[in-house]
């Protein structure tokens, strides 16, 4: 593994693209107690990636990776609610989902390549 900085991460940056397609969905929606669940959950992916890198040690950056992954988890279990709730269409569920899928998948390749 051999990044400069954390921006240089692929998982930091597609994290970074998924954020922003979050907040697009959600940040107007009237259930705010949701929308701040989804969306801390969001930011968590992202945040966490860049704490654990800078913590400098590969078990600390696998620890953070870890958390990634689990809010990951989080925001896909709360996209099907979404959807079940009607605040997502089908299609906004399933681009937002490939998306938290993908991401996951780069996370898990992130943790073996530690």
């Amino acid at each position: 593994m051999a990044f400069a900085r954390f921006e240089d991460i692929i998982a930091w940056q597609k994290s970074r693209q998924f954020v922003v397609a979050c907040y697009d969905i959600f940040e107007k929606s009237q259930d705010f107690s949701f929308r701040s669940q989804i969306l801390r959950a969001v930011v968590s992916i992202m945040n966490n990636i860049a704490e654990g890198f800078e913590r400098k040690g590969d078990k600390q950056f696998s620890h953070f990776l870890y958390t990634s992954k689990g809010s990951c988890a989080e925001v896909k279990s709360m996209l099907y609610l979404a959807l079940d709730l009607g605040y997502v269409s089908k299609k906004e569920f399933g681009v937002l989902f490939a998306q938290a899928t993908e991401l996951s998948k780069i996370i898990t390749g992130l943790l073996k390549s530690i």
